[in-house]
């Protein structure tokens, strides 16, 4: 056999042996996702975890909680609960370990988890230690964590006299806030009270999960209790959220601007820092600057480079500035946005039909939008961004972030399970709003015929069916040109974003404002290319963080998914996203509808200065109500907003109410407002407004030139009395 032979025949060979590992591969993937399919529905526990709670925060004990139709299996339920998306708080053990900062008593336990809100559960097959609905272990590199899913921020609860309604993808009362600054007490005491630190290092020693001495044990604990406690100087706000609301794009862009910003461009901003107090005299000298960036690196800061940049900022110790708290606020300013727009959780029933979501519509939910928007979601709620530079080359992620011709590139290693964002995205396809209750819609469903038993015999909760068909004429009249109505159930549904500008909305503008004007350092993605609905844009240094938040989730998603999984099933793994996002979503890209201000190329992201209605099926479960949770029911939000000029005795929307508690009120349709020790919102600064959303009042906006009558009182509760039936 010659030469040329013997090369045909081994080419041939290699070529035939890729081909049987490329099909081996795709078998052994096809088997795994099957496998997958299976295993997800093996916890099956009739009550999907849910446990009574005695003694509730704000005397709201309850009974094992029910649920009602939203077209999903108990199986369905908790593998949204406990299905992780690369999230990760704090070590696993440290989170099962922890006690309360001024007792004895577990961070997990009972009491805790509830007074912020959170819905404890018991342990079932998924959920072996218990965590709280939205609590997952998540396993990263070789190490445990405990992190957020979907689940924490969008499964809501109701109470009645005693019986509590769990709604699935409905939004959380959550105080995500308060609970991490209560981690960062309990974390700090541990490290610092020896019988606390004592007894902290046992337990987690006999958890016997990868710790081996208390030496590590005690490190861990000092950089993790670092990493929370910059988290939240960071994320500082003066407007202070209460209960089921956070300002997740504030804190998301935060995130980014911290692992974005280069090591120069910090510098920089630390020479030319300026004293609040004498604005002609610097607040660093140029050696203090050399002190304070000493070892820092040329490349990405991140978490804990950050954290020793603050610390050192305030070090008393010979060489360093030891500023002062008005003073590192400066500075921090010079980097980073105050997160001063918390809005409600959004529900999340219909998400996957939408055309555009997020209160202001910025996100596009064609294609990869989904991917993209749940990658942004997932690096607010700590994943692990383990980017590094990498010299100069060829990828996917650096071709399509324009690093491409930088002299180095970021590698996006992280956390982030795309596999993961991808199933749970394509679970919530099934998932439907819930229905009033004490409404006989025909079903089979257990579960909602036990809701029609306990609440049809109450007469609060029956419906009214003249009222609500009167109810049904005025809401054609005055709510459906923005808020279509659709069949819940119709599997190729589309809930249509109808957008409406800034001034026609009339609400609080803080969310929609912040989101286009908040700008900070782009780092590497400096004089790289950007492509929007006017034009490709040259992101300059200091840009719109939105634009650095395009360029990290386009490389993040751009990169094969899951350093822990061999190379060729990442690659595998990546195609079938890429697939699925192209050919498994129904959604396609289209035009916005509503009345909103259009981009041009002066103000290319003009459009995202409004807010988005949608279709209100199952609005019933979702107070308070607007954006930012500023009305805490349906009759209050067809009230009108008090002027200075109207009179004293009139009915109008109440600018302070009390938040937190989950005590339903059938009659308004929201949660009760007083008579309890609960946060108390008060509508009367930036961020907290009632504002807007006047139609059918008084002060209702034209329309196309023309003012609609202001509803009666009788007609106000005709129009709730129809929405129950949504």
């Amino acid at each position: 056999m010659g030469v040329l032979s013997l090369r045909r025949f081994f080419s041939r060979a290699l070529l035939w042996l890729i081909v049987k590992l490329l099909v081996l591969a795709v078998v052994l993937m096809a088997i795994s996702l099957a496998l997958g399919k299976i295993y997800q529905g093996w916890d099956d526990d009739p009550e999907r975890g849910a446990v009574a709670v005695e003694n509730g925060a704000f005397g709201e004990g309850y009974a094992t909680p029910i649920y009602l139709d939203q077209g999903w299996s108990a199986n369905d339920s908790l593998w949204y609960y406990n299905t992780t998306q690369g999230s990760a708080l704090i070590p696993y053990d440290f989170f099962l370990a922890l006690e309360q900062a001024e007792s004895s008593e577990p961070f997990l336990s009972t009491q805790l988890i509830d007074k912020y809100r959170y819905l404890p559960q018991k342990p079932t097959f998924f959920n072996p230690d218990g965590l709280p609905v939205g609590f997952v272990k998540e396993s990263y590199k070789g190490q445990d964590y405990v992190g957020f899913t979907c689940a924490a921020c969008h499964t809501g609860q109701v109470n009645y006299q005693g019986t509590a309604m769990r709604i699935d993808g409905g939004p959380a009362m959550a105080d995500m806030v308060g609970f991490l600054k209560d981690l960062e007490r309990s974390m700090a005491a541990a490290a610092e009270n020896s019988d606390k630190n004592h007894r902290f290092v046992t337990r987690v020693l006999e958890l016997n999960n990868g710790y081996a001495d208390s030496g590590e044990i005690q490190a861990d604990l000092k950089r993790w209790a670092r990493k929370i406690r910059l988290y939240n100087n960071i994320n500082h706000s003066r407007v202070d959220y209460g209960y089921g609301r956070l300002d997740a794009f504030g804190r998301i862009y935060n995130r980014v601007l911290e692992y974005v910003i280069s090591p120069a461009q910090l510098r920089d901003v630390l020479a030319g820092a300026t004293n609040p107090d004498n604005p002609g005299q610097n607040l660093l000298t140029p050696a203090q600057v050399d002190k304070v960036m000493e070892g820092l690196g040329e490349t990405i800061i991140g978490d804990l480079q950050f954290a020793r940049v603050i610390d050192r900022l305030m070090s008393t110790k010979e060489g360093y500035p030891g500023l002062n708290v008005d003073a590192l606020n400066q500075i921090k300013s010079l980097i980073f946005n105050e997160p001063n727009a918390p809005v409600s959780y959004p529900f999340l029933w219909d998400i996957t039909h939408s055309d555009y979501v997020q209160w202001n519509g910025l996100a596009n939910n064609a294609a990869l939008g989904p991917l993209g928007r749940n990658t942004g979601e997932v690096i607010g709620v700590f994943a692990i961004l383990d980017w590094t530079a990498q010299e100069r080359g060829w990828s996917l992620s650096s071709l399509l972030t324009g690093q491409k011709g930088k002299s180095y590139q970021i590698k996006f290693t992280s956390s982030v399970d795309l596999v993961n964002l991808s199933r749970l995205e394509s679970h919530l396809k099934s998932l439907t709003s819930p229905v009033w209750p004490s409404l006989d819609t025909g079903t089979n469903n257990p579960e909602q015929k036990k809701a029609n038993a306990l609440f049809g015999a109450l007469p609060e909760w029956k419906i009214d069916w003249e009222k609500a068909h009167r109810g049904r004429q005025l809401y054609a009249e005055y709510c459906e040109s923005c808020h279509h109505a659709i069949d819940r159930t119709d599997w190729n549904r589309i809930a249509l974003a109808n957008m409406s500008h800034l001034e026609l909305a009339g609400t609080d503008r803080a969310m929609a404002e912040n989101g286009v004007s908040y700008t900070g350092y782009s780092g590497n993605f400096k004089n790289t290319y950007q492509s929007e609905s006017v034009g490709s844009l040259v992101i300059q240094e200091r840009a719109p963080v939105v634009q650095t938040l395009t360029a990290v989730t386009t490389g993040e998603v751009t990169t094969a998914p899951d350093p822990d999984k061999w190379w060729p099933r990442r690659g595998l793994d990546w195609l079938y996203l890429l697939g699925k996002s192209l050919f498994d979503n129904q959604i396609k890209a289209s035009v916005k509808s509503g009345d909103y201000w259009p981009d041009t190329t002066a103000k290319p992201y003009n459009s995202l200065l409004a807010y988005k209605a949608r279709p209100l099926n199952g609005i019933w479960a979702t107070a308070p109500y607007l954006h930012n949770g500023s009305v805490p029911s349906i009759y209050d939000l067809l009230l009108p907003v008090k002027r200075k000029d109207d009179p004293e005795n009139g009915l109008y929307r109440p600018a302070d109410f009390k938040v937190g508690g989950r005590e339903f009120d059938p009659v308004k349709i929201g949660l009760r407002s007083e008579g309890y020790e609960g946060f108390n919102f008060r509508a009367n600064q930036r961020g907290d407004f009632n504002s807007g959303h006047e139609y059918g009042t008084v002060h209702a906006p034209a329309i196309n030139g023309t003012k609609q009558d202001a509803l009666t009182d009788p007609q106000r509760w005709e129009l709730v009395e129809y929405i129950k039936t949504l």
